[in-house]
């Protein structure tokens, strides 16, 4: 059969054809901090967890943000940075990054 079909759409960061490795790790790496601070925000002992990986998500996705190429890669950063915020946040509230020294 010369034609193929494809059943599901590709899921890509790079939207331009061109590899971005150093873009897709940044995001990576936002995700993986923002998700595990938004999820550690909602137990109070671990406030130092979510306030430290909360800091380094804030980070990453900032640098991430600046030197973003396409708009996929921003949609993902700007969310992850979003649930960094939050459970840098909370974690602050909660007792900080020195557990309220």
């Amino acid at each position: 059969m010369a034609q193929t079909i494809r059943r599901f759409p590709s899921v890509t960061l790079n939207t331009d054809g061109h590899p971005h490795p150093r873009e897709n790790t940044l995001v990576g790496l936002t995700v993986v901090f923002g998700l595990l601070a938004f999820i550690t925000s909602f137990f109070h002992g671990l406030h130092m967890l979510s306030s430290w990986t909360g800091l380094a998500g804030i980070v990453t996705g900032l640098w991430g943000q600046f030197i973003s190429v396409t708009t996929a890669e921003r949609f993902v950063v700007v969310i992850a940075l979003g649930a960094s915020l939050f459970g840098f946040g909370i974690g602050l509230a909660h007792g900080g990054l020195f557990g309220g020294l």
